[in-house]
């Protein structure tokens, strides 16, 4: 685990990222992309997500990596300027997810966590949710394939996560089933795309045209 330094704020920014490995990132776009390749869409994506979270200059961003910390692609997301780089634990994601929100806010009263898949996150998005935690104690950004891109907090529970099917098209029924029993109320987003099949190359390919467009008239 690799840190830099840690100043306390009102909010916290967290990124979910896999170390990039070849063959064991991106495997639903294996078939039509390479594992190598598929491993580099993995790295853009995170210096993508990375990039947009420490720009925003919303709060302090970590970035919490399953496998190793130690790879070029998580390096260059630490030269972007985050504020840390911490190990994910847990046996699941709900349960590495419900650690790193539960150890962000030991140090900070509201926090976000989005994953490193969905380039249509952008400043707004994130002001949205953070906006969102003055009112609701939990946001939710949903995802067209039926998880969610982004979820944030001031306080959390662990059976929010527990008994759900990670990875399918019922994360995101299955959580509001949970909020709903709870009696906890929240907030929700508008829908966003992951870039996680093939399917969704072309949009990851239009957000890339954009941002070139961008940086030519500057």
């Amino acid at each position: 685990m690799s840190e830099l330094h840690i100043t306390r704020k009102d909010a916290l920014l967290i990124q979910f990222a896999k170390s990039p490995v070849p063959g064991q990132v991106k495997t639903r776009m294996l078939g039509s992309l390479n594992p190598v390749d598929a491993c580099e869409l993995h790295c853009d994506l995170m210096q993508w997500t990375c990039r947009t979270l420490v720009e925003a200059d919303l709060a302090d961003v970590e970035l919490w990596v399953s496998g190793s910390c130690e790879h070029t692609c998580i390096r260059a997301c630490q030269d972007l300027g985050l504020t840390a780089v911490r190990s994910q634990y847990g046996s699941n994601l709900g349960e590495r997810m419900f650690h790193a929100i539960s150890d962000g806010l030991r140090r900070y009263r509201k926090l976000v966590l989005v994953g490193s898949d969905c380039p249509s996150i952008d400043e707004s998005y994130l002001a949205d949710a953070l906006k969102a935690l003055d009112h609701q104690s939990l946001v939710l950004g949903p995802a067209n394939d039926g998880g969610y891109v982004l979820i944030g907090a001031t306080d959390i529970e662990a059976s929010l996560f527990q008994g759900v099917c990670w990875g399918t098209g019922a994360v995101l029924a299955e959580t509001r089933e949970r909020l709903v029993a709870s009696g906890r109320g929240w907030s929700e987003l508008s829908t966003l795309s992951d870039i996680d099949r093939p399917e969704d190359l072309p949009l990851w390919e239009a957000h890339k045209v954009r941002a070139q467009d961008a940086v030519g008239r500057a």
